[in-house]
């Protein structure tokens, strides 16, 4: 699965990206927003998680997980995706991250934008949900920018492996709707 805007590739991840993977989310300023990504993050990290995409992959109702590629330098920069997909009730949900050093540039919404395009047209999805960390701002005002509202708070929510704490974990959904008169 491939999904192109005018500077990224939003695609499968590849054994290749291994480095670029690494470079990411080797980064405490990075995974301390991330429940599931541990610091420091290692090869071996990097490489349990390409192989459960490439397993995922094969799946019918998988759940979708893209390296986010900046086409003018070949680099994976992020990670961006769509799991806990429900087609019954046309729910799905999912993150994103990006590099540290390519922050500010427009390529999270660049990729939000792509990745909700995919989910509401050709997923035909009626409801996408997320959330963010307490604290973390540049999440809530991306996920605003789109029309994601905030639902509630999930207190000590998850333990984040990159520090071992508990976290508050606010829960945001998107409306297909929202999304249309966004557009």
């Amino acid at each position: 699965m491939k999904l192109e805007t005018k500077r990224l590739i939003l695609r499968d991840w590849h054994k290749k990206d291994r480095d670029d993977l690494i470079e990411g989310l080797n980064n405490y300023r990075v995974s301390k927003w991330l429940a599931l990504v541990p610091h420091p993050y290692t090869k071996k990290d990097a490489d349990e998680w390409i192989n459960y995409c490439k397993q995922n992959a094969k799946s019918k109702n998988r759940s979708y997980h893209f390296a986010i590629e900046l086409k003018s330098e070949n680099k994976v920069i992020g990670g961006i995706d769509i799991d806990k997909i429900n087609k019954f009730h046309g729910i799905g949900g999912g993150g994103f991250w990006i590099n540290e050093g390519y922050h500010g540039q427009g390529y999270g919404t660049e990729a939000l934008r792509a990745k909700l395009d995919f989910a509401f047209s050709k997923l035909r999805l009626r409801r996408m949900e997320s959330g963010f960390f307490k604290g973390n701002a540049s999440s809530l005002k991306l996920q605003k920018k789109f029309g994601y509202r905030v639902e509630g708070l999930r207190k000590k929510g998850f333990k984040c492996k990159a520090d071992g704490k508990l976290k508050d974990e606010y829960t945001t959904a998107l409306l297909k709707e929202d999304w249309s008169k966004r557009r």
